[in-house]
């Protein structure tokens, strides 16, 4: 079922092009994370579909209609730097954010349990560190039950712990069936929490898709020889390894998913090529990104 459709989404600021031409479709259930460097029209794409940007051109659809414009109150988001009462409990900010959104709501405890605050719901904002206080916004976006989250860059100038904690709170919200959508320029965040990815650079859409399909579907292998020239003339004669580069003193190549690790053993053997280093490893999404992105 149908979340949110985007259908060429342009806007500009100025002589820059935000976004171009921007078409997406999110169904529900999904993890969905918009991938792009800094200044790639992630943000740009929030705010237009949230109603805070005035698009250009295109048009965009919540819910199939289904809410008219009561769809905004299905909708959790945080949008940059949470900003809550310092002097006041995570509680306090909790109730205030209720009111705002017009929600009738006692369950505080659950939500604080959720993102790992409950022994901290008495103390003060202020003395929150910067991953707390980031998800104390994420409770806050949960008010209402929400059917969509949305966050942008959730775990941006946090520090190794802040970005694990983050992370747990995001992917036990997206388990129980949420569907939530996230921009981020991090890499390892995406791949490790999204079903779903679409990469963007300055405002245009190069790929889409469940991060599986994104992903090359190639093994990557890291071989090391005592004659490396040798073993490059190896691997160009074999058709199911290609993309091979010199990384430091080993090179790397991409094998076909068909064909396994002993098979390039037992060619070397058999060729009088002696391996001193020999690693398979899945492509990752950083690496299918530059590739994409370059």
């Amino acid at each position: 079922m149908s979340v949110l459709s985007i259908q060429n989404l342009s806007k500009s600021y100025g002589k820059i092009q935000a976004l171009n031409n921007l078409s997406l479709e999110i169904n529900e259930g999904e993890v969905y994370g918009i991938l792009g460097p800094n200044g790639s029209g992630k943000t740009t794409t929030l705010g237009v579909i949230l109603g805070i940007l005035h698009a250009d051109s295109g048009s965009y659809q919540w819910f199939d209609g289904r809410y008219g414009k009561g769809h905004r109150k299905r909708i959790g988001a945080i949008l940059e730097t949470p900003n809550f009462y310092p002097y006041k409990t995570a509680e306090d900010n909790l109730s205030i954010i209720s009111h705002i959104k017009g929600v009738k709501t006692n369950n505080y405890d659950q939500l604080l349990e959720l993102v790992n605050l409950a022994h901290r719901k008495k103390s003060a904002f202020r003395t929150y560190s910067l991953g707390m206080k980031q998800r104390l916004a994420i409770a806050a976006t949960m008010i209402g039950d929400p059917d969509v989250i949305i966050f942008d860059e959730p775990t941006n100038g946090l520090d190794p712990q802040g970005i694990a904690e983050v992370r747990q709170t995001l992917t036990e919200i997206a388990a129980s069936g949420k569907t939530v959508i996230m921009a981020s320029h991090i890499l390892d965040e995406v791949e490790k929490i999204c079903s779903h990815v679409a990469i963007i650079k300055n405002g245009n859409l190069l790929a889409t898709g469940s991060v599986g399909s994104i992903l090359s579907e190639d093994v990557t292998i890291e071989l090391q020889a005592e004659d490396m020239s040798a073993l490059q003339n190896l691997i160009e004669s074999v058709p199911w390894m290609s993309k091979s580069k010199i990384i430091a003193d080993r090179l790397e190549v991409q094998m076909e998913n068909s064909h396994s690790v002993a098979e390039i053993n037992k060619l070397a053997f058999d060729r009088g090529v002696t391996l001193t280093h020999l690693v398979a490893r899945k492509q990752r999404l950083e690496e299918e990104f530059l590739e994409i992105t370059k």
